[in-house]
């Protein structure tokens, strides 16, 4: 029933072309056009069917879920892909009905339209995995374990891959030979790719290392003192990792470098929550006496002293005497010990390194409990400082390579004498 009526209005409106004057060649024609206009009305209207139905369905879906994830895995840029892979497949199933309407019968214009649809559905397929992963990524960076590792890097590496594996099929269609074989041809060149493409395959290497390793990732301060590098880690890519220095430049420098070349990773200090201090003092030698017992009363009697010798032993274990340093390096020691913003877990210590012609150096070697730099510079200025001070109280004299002031102020007193 449905073929004759078909039949019957093919017939009715070959009669009124005719009538109008047309051949029944050009009525043909026309004929055929009219179905192509059909079959391409056709396509539009499943695709935005499709589109409306999925996009909105899957949104409702996720709209009456508990989950979070589903809003970031399905979210419209995704869907969008994924709907556009459908037109290129509708249009490849309607293409021999097309080319039977029109009458084509030319085999290299068949075969070039389709390797065209073919081509289109790989390009949308791709594009759908790559949004897919991009997501999915986007998940995974939301993760608290994940936060500042460089994602980005590995996102980069899958789009280049995709765009590899999309090239190759690409170019396997249109020369209508197989991938593998086509990867088997491109051995020979791969000299010149690798060299073409050579920064790219280093940081993908690199980054690949530095991900694995968990050797790098944003927010990290490092250091690279062969590049003059100081600053921390704003973004790691595929080609680039970008370090923020600490007078707010931004340099960048390839990943293979931190992979090639030894750089410092302030991170495990941050974590660790304790920052080194250490810092020497010259004393002067000949200021370096036993201490005596009038010494020790004098040095009681200090009001400065008296909180911090409760905790100063003022004999040797030895039974030998002390030196004035000697005690005047336990002071220190208590002092560093009782100072509340010092990090008591771990270690603290006052000691004696090789004399020089500068004198005996004296080093304090602690931590401070906070990394930041402000209170780190805070503490470190406000411990030397004290330990300077109390210096004289114990007799000791810190050894300063003589200035213009006081070579004139010796020079004018020996005048004067």
């Amino acid at each position: 029933m449905n073929s004759f009526f078909d039949h019957s209005v093919n017939e009715w409106i070959n009669e009124r072309l005719v009538s109008w004057g047309l051949t029944a060649d050009v009525a043909d024609k026309l004929d055929g056009f009219i179905v192509l206009i059909y079959l391409i009305v056709l396509v539009l209207v499943i695709n935005i069917l499709f589109r409306w139905v999925v996009i909105r369905g899957v949104h409702w879906i996720i709209a009456h879920t508990k989950a979070s994830w589903d809003d970031i895995l399905f979210d419209n840029k995704v869907m969008r892909h994924l709907c556009a892979i459908i037109t290129p497949m509708v249009v490849s199933m309607i293409l021999p009905l097309a080319f039977s309407a029109l009458g084509v019968k030319t085999e290299w214009i068949i075969t070039l339209a389709e390797r065209i649809v073919d081509i289109a559905i790989v390009i949308t397929s791709l594009r759908f995995i790559s949004s897919f992963f991009e997501a999915t990524f986007q998940l995974i960076v939301d993760r608290p374990a994940w936060h500042g590792k460089p994602i980005k890097g590995l996102l980069q590496i899958v789009k280049v891959l995709l765009a590899l594996v999309g090239i190759i099929i690409v170019v396997a269609i249109l020369l209508n030979i197989s991938p593998a074989g086509l990867l088997t041809g491109l051995g020979a060149s791969a000299a010149v790719i690798s060299f073409i493409f050579k920064d790219t395959l280093l940081g993908l290497v690199a980054g690949i290392q530095l991900s694995a390793n968990d050797m790098l990732k944003v927010g990290d301060w490092i250091e690279v003192p062969s590049r003059g590098i100081d600053g921390s880690v704003v973004e790691v890519s595929l080609t680039t990792i970008k370090v923020r220095g600490w007078n707010n430049t931004l340099q960048t420098i390839p990943p293979y470098l931190l992979v090639s070349e030894p750089f410092d990773n302030w991170q495990a200090m941050r974590d660790t929550g304790g920052r080194r201090i250490k810092r020497s003092l010259n004393v002067d030698m000949t200021s370096i006496g036993f201490a005596t017992e009038e010494f020790i009363e004098r040095l009681k009697g200090e009001k400065a002293l008296q909180p911090l010798l409760e905790h100063v032993t003022m004999e040797s274990a030895e039974g030998g005497m002390l030196t004035n340093l000697d005690i005047y390096m336990r002071t220190v020691m208590a002092y560093l010990n009782a100072h509340p913003r010092v990090h008591h877990g771990m270690l603290i210590l006052v000691r004696q390194l090789q004399p020089t012609e500068w004198g005996l150096p004296v080093e304090l070697y602690f931590f401070s409990s906070d990394v930041n730099w402000v209170p780190y510079e805070n503490l470190q200025t406000e411990v030397i400082s004290h330990v300077i001070a109390l210096a004289p109280l114990f007799d000791i004299r810190l050894y300063q390579a003589p200035s213009s002031h006081a070579l004139t102020y010796k020079i004018n007193n020996c005048a004067g004498a």
